[in-house]
Parts: C-alpha cells; structure tokens; sequence
C-alpha cells in the first residue's frame, strides 16, 4: 500500500509565512509596505509558537507513551521546526539590515542604534527619566535563590554586570523595556534638516542602565523575550459551563508554561546558559534572533507622511444596487448579490442590519458572532432593533482564539441591551458565518439571509478578501433558520439540509460526493474538474479523494493562501493537481468550491477550510450558488487569480515558494486586476441601468 504524499501541517504553515517575508524582500513592494510584511511574518510567528509549538513541545515532555497513537514523530517536527526558524530568522535580519534600513536612508529615515551626538544621548537621558523610569524596574538575577516571573511577550534587556569595586564580581539583571506602554519607536533631534532620526525605546533603555546600575560596568547588554503557551485547550470539554472556564483559562493565558525564549543570538554561550537554567528552558525551547524583538511592533513604525512610500489607494466601490435602493429588502427581492470585499464596499452589510434595526416590517434578526470590531456599527444595529421592539438573537463562538474575552464583552454588551445571546457549544466552534432577518408585511413572513467566508468584521472587511451573499431565496431561507433553531435549541432538525452543506450534519458525506461523482465522470471519459480556494487544506481523507480524483484523470486546480499538506504534481498521486497560493496587499480569505459536474456546474462559497477541526469539530457551512450570473462573477474572478503571473508561488513537495510566471510579457497581479474588474463591471451596470 503506498503511502500517501503529506507535508506536515506546520511546516506548511512555515512555508506560508515565509511568502510572507517574501513581501517584505521584494523591492517592487513599496518600502513601508516592505516593513509592514516583516510585523505580519512576526506577528504570525509568535501565535505560531504560543500556539502550535506549545503543543509539539508538551507532546515531547508527555513522553512515548502519549505519542504512541500520532501520525508523527514530535520531537522530530520540533527539530524541523526551529531548524526552518531559525534559518528564517537569520533572513529577516538579512533584509531589515541589508535592505530595509538602507532604502529607509535613501528616503532620510534613519533609524540610529550608535553613534548619537551629545544632544541626541542628552535627550534619550530627558526622556528616560520624564517618561520610562517608572517602568523599567530592575530584576536581579541570582543563580538557584531566584526565580522571576517574565511577563509574556514582553521584551527585557538582558545584562552583564562586573562590580566597580572588583572586576571579578560578575552579575546578571535584567530591565523591561515598557513598549506596552510607550511608543517603541521614538524620533531623535536629527542632524539634518529634513531628516528623521529614530531610535528604538530599547536602545534607549540601554543607554539609561548606566544610571540603574551606578555601582557597575556592563560589559554586555543583549534583548530576549519569553512566550508562553496560549492554547485555552477546552476544544473537547462536553460539560460544565463553558463560559466559566473560558474566563478561567484567559485569567492563566499569560502565565501558561514557558513556550519560547527569544533572544539575540549575539548573546554569549555561558551567559545563554545561565538564563537557560535560571527559567528552566530547555534547548528546543530556544530561539536566537537579531538584536530587536517583538518586530509586530513594525505595525506602528512612522511614516512621516511620506504615503509615496506605501500602497496606492484603492477605495472600496460602492455597490450602488444595495446603497442606493430605497429599501434593501427590496433589493434582495428584485434579485441576488453577491458582493467581494474589501473591492466593494462593506457598506452594504452594514446597511442590512442599520435598515433591519429600523424597518417597521422587520420582526426579527439573528446573527452568529465569530470575531467584530472593537467599534461596531452591527452591534450597534443590533442593541437598536431592540430598542424598537425587534427580537435580536446573537450567538456568540467565545472559543475564537484570541478573540475569547472580546467575544464575551461584546456578548455582555449585548445581553445588557436586551438581545437574547447564546455561547459556545460544548465540544464544537461555530464558525459559519451568517444573519438571518424575518420580515411581516401583510401577513405574508419573508425571510432574508447574508452568508459569507468572512466575518461580521468592518475593520477586517478593509483588508480580507471574501464573498458576502445576500438572498431570499426559500432554499437558502429555510436552511438558514433550521441552523439558527438547532444552535438555540441544541436540537437536531427534523428535516435534513438538502441545499446547504452543514458541518456536523450533511458536510462531509456531500462533499466526499461531490468529489467522487467528479471521478466517477472521469472514469467514463466525460471531462471532469474541481477548482478550489482555501486557506487551509490538510484533512487526510479529502487529500486521498483529491488523488483519487487526479489519477482518474480529474483536472484540479487549487488556490490555498496557507497551510497545504496535499503534494501536487507527483507522478501516480498527483499529476492532475496544480496549487498556487498568492500573498499581496489584501489577505485571501473565501472559500469557494466548483465541481464541473458534467457540464451543469455546482458552485459553493463557504466558511470552512478543508481541515480536520474544520470538517470534524465545527458548525460550518457550505452554500450553493444558483444563480448563473453570480456563478460567472466567481469564475471570472478565481481565473483572474489563476492567471496571476506577479504574486502567485507554486506550491510543490519542496516547500520551494518559487514565484509562478508564465512567459507572457504581461503582468499580472491579480488583486489590482479585479479591482480595476469590479470597478468596470459597477460602471458599465450603472451606464446600463
């Protein structure tokens, strides 16, 4: 029996995030932009360690006998793992100082770390004194008698300290450097005019332990940083309140089991050896960087106004059949929508649930809650609708990682205002994402569904791409509110899905369908073929099936932005699959799924990736599209991205991210050319209409 090609999730994962730091190398990337990609490829990589890392490093201390029922080695991927980060580490540092700092120069951004005249050393002692010291507190390290407690994720200056009185007399501190508080990145009395000098708070904090430690020389002052591990690990909990132990395990988060130490690899051996022992890290718990830490910090660097040095703008398109119809309802009516953001924009979702919250006719909304924004208008929306008598039903998935406590504020804002709110369930996430509003006029009820890849998010909706599907069509409707009873009432429905695909009901069976009708017409020399967009595709039986598939002559292509464990264009396995994954200005985020199907097309948006949690432990769902034109729009913008010759990487068994190009002397870049796409479209309806 062979075994099946299969890339470890997580060293996939590593692969995406180097397309990442791919944006942050590229020079046709403009330069702030440039800097912006290393805080994404950052920011990612410390969720990466506090969550899945975490995980491999607790399956190694259990032992043999836990990982006797793995698929893999832990300690083995482990040692992949840091071996793979290591060497992406020692790139970022390559570009930040190579290439970044010295276009930043050019453009008279200087970003000093030595060399300060007197001013310069006169102000960073003004400001450490006016506005850091009382942050940086001192710790003091002594061998086998103390132990302190790092904060997670939180940056210290590690020191080397020889007493004044006897050079022998050496002593190890450590000061925190307050960027939670402070701005990290602070702007010098520059030499010249028209230039901006900055300095990093660290650097700042270096200079002041001279008066910290007024007793001492230091010989040696190096950044590191400690994580910790943040999964909640209540996925499996079947009993008990749920919200209680949310709150709980959030409580203990930030003081979870030493998952990572970071720390300049500069730093010298015995004095790496000494902190290894004062924290009680082991080796795989090691990870050396540059000289600077927390570079998600790059998020907030300045800009100094220079925006020629950033993207060039492109305004969301107004989607004049929704924001300019006297009545939304009305316009759901009329037809179907279905709109692609951030290219539209999210105005129109908004305005469903504004005009619900107000229509005299509406009677009823219901919304499942994955992740918003801080400051929502939807939410808002929706405390109004009960505020005019509506019946607002909001469930709320407060396992959404890292979205846990936001999730439960915004669930007591909303219980307080009066919309009737239910959590979690035990065992399962909820990630569909969809709203439902019931609508009375002239005793006739008329339902009105949005379903989409994406999140009830404005503040995401600027910078995800996803499809959002308004209908009323009594197919969808009916579905709609048959999910919506079973996740108020935890009863299963009577009537099976027979349009919408819904995980935990009809999902799985449906889709493994799907794929085998498509092989099955292969088989009988028919043309078949499945195209499909994911973030992550990495569930073992739907790999297999898409073999299958492949060896029966079923053409597959594949677009994945992140995690892809399936190996594609391998004799025997493989030959038919062709992947691609694009990194740009806008994250990738739908779902979309087409099945050929002999020639009458089955098209689906969905909320789920084809990932074990996803297809097995989650309410999902997967939505038919029925109507031609909408299904053209989504071909029509999938073949955009399958042409993508500018930001589009292959996706081979080397984990290689060679950029696709296809020797035409045209470029394209395919987040660029469907907006310029939409844009035409909007215009030549408006012209029409």
């Amino acid at each position: 029996m062979k075994v099946l090609p299969y890339i470890h999730r997580d060293l996939s994962w590593l692969s995406f995030n180097y397309r990442v730091l791919q944006e942050a190398k590229d020079p046709n990337v403009p330069l702030l932009e440039r800097v912006k990609f290393l805080a994404i490829y950052s920011s990612n990589l410390d969720e990466f360690f506090r969550v899945r890392v975490a995980n491999h490093r607790n399956l190694v201390r259990a032992g043999k006998k836990a990982q006797k029922n793995l698929a893999f080695e832990p300690e083995k991927v482990l040692v992949q793992i840091l071996k793979t980060v290591n060497t992406q580490q020692q790139e970022f540092t390559r570009i930040f100082e190579e290439e970044i700092l010295p276009e930043l120069e050019k453009h008279k951004i200087v970003l000093k770390r030595k060399k300060f005249t007197k001013e310069q050393l006169e102000f960073m002692t003004d400001y450490f004194h006016d506005h850091l010291q009382p942050f940086v507190h001192p710790i003091t390290l002594m061998d086998k008698k103390i132990r302190p407690f790092l904060n997670n994720a939180n940056i210290y200056l590690a020191l080397q300290l020889s007493d004044k009185t006897s050079a022998s007399n050496i002593m190890y501190a450590l000061l925190r450097i307050p960027s939670d508080r402070i701005h990290r990145f602070v702007e010098l009395p520059a030499k010249k005019k028209n230039t901006h000098e900055i300095v990093f708070l660290d650097d700042i904090v270096r200079h002041a332990a001279q008066f910290i430690f007024p007793g001492f020389n230091i010989i040696g002052s190096y950044s590191i940083k400690l994580t910790r591990d943040a999964e909640l690990y209540i996925d499996d909990e079947f009993s008990g309140d749920l919200i209680t132990k949310v709150k709980k395990s959030l409580a203990k988060r930030n003081v979870g089991v030493a998952s990572r130490l970071v720390y300049d690899r500069k730093m010298p051996l015995e004095f790496l050896e000494y902190l290894k022992n004062a924290f009680d890290i082991h080796d795989y718990d090691l990870s050396p960087e540059g000289s600077r830490h927390n570079n998600s910090d790059f998020f907030r660097f300045p800009s100094f106004g220079l925006n020629n040095l950033k993207d060039h703008d492109l305004p969301p398109l107004k989607y004049a059949p929704i924001e300019s119809a006297k009545s939304i309802f009305d316009a759901i009516d009329k037809e179907e929508h279905l709109l692609y953001f951030p290219y539209h924009s999210y105005e129109s979702v908004i305005r469903f649930f504004e005009e619900a919250a107000d229509h005299p006719e509406v009677t009823h909304i219901k919304i499942i809650q994955y992740r918003v924004a801080k400051v929502s208008r939807i939410m808002n929306a929706l405390k109004r609708a009960v505020a005019n008598g509506k019946q607002v039903t909001a469930f709320i998935e407060i396992k959404a990682r890292f979205d846990e406590e936001a999730n439960l504020q915004w669930g007591e804002r909303l219980e307080e205002a009066g919309v009737t709110v239910f959590y979690s369930m035990p065992g399962l996430k909820v990630h569909s994402k969809m709203a439902l509003i019931r609508k009375v006029s002239n005793f006739n009820v008329k339902l009105y569904s949005y379903i989409s890849t994406g999140n009830f998010h404005e503040e995401t909706a600027k910078l995800y791409t996803d499809f959002g599907f308004f209908t009323s069509d009594k197919r969808i409707t009916g579905e709609s509110i048959r999910l919506f009873r079973y996740l108020e009432t935890k009863r299963k429905p009577e009537k099976p899905f027979e349009h919408m695909l819904v995980g935990q009901f009809n999902l799985n069976r449906k889709l493994e369908e799907l794929i085998r009708n498509e092989i099955e017409i292969a088989k009988a020399g028919g043309e078949a073929e499945i195209i499909l967009k994911l973030n992550s595709l990495q569930e073992k039986n739907m790999i297999k099936l898409l073999y299958d598939a492949s060896n029966a002559g079923v053409s597959i292509k594949i677009i994945v932005r992140g995690i892809c464990s399936l190996v594609p264009g391998l004799k025997t396995f493989s030959e038919n699959i062709k992947c691609i994954s694009i990194i740009d200005r806008f994250l990738e985020h739908p779902r979309v799924f087409i099945f050929k199907n002999g020639g009458d097309e089955k098209v689906f948006i969905s909320s789920a990736d084809w990932m074990v949690r996803n297809l097995h432990h989650r309410i999902e769902t997967i939505v038919p599209i029925y109507n031609e034109e909408l299904k053209s729009f989504i071909k029509k913008i999938l073949n955009i991205q399958f042409a993508d010759n500018t930001k589009a990487r292959i996706i081979d068994s080397g984990l290689n991210n060679k950029y696709y190009t296809d020797g035409s002397d045209l470029s394209v870049r395919s987040q660029i050319e469907i907006y310029y796409f939409i844009k035409q479209q909007l215009e030549l309806n408006a012209w029409a209409g």
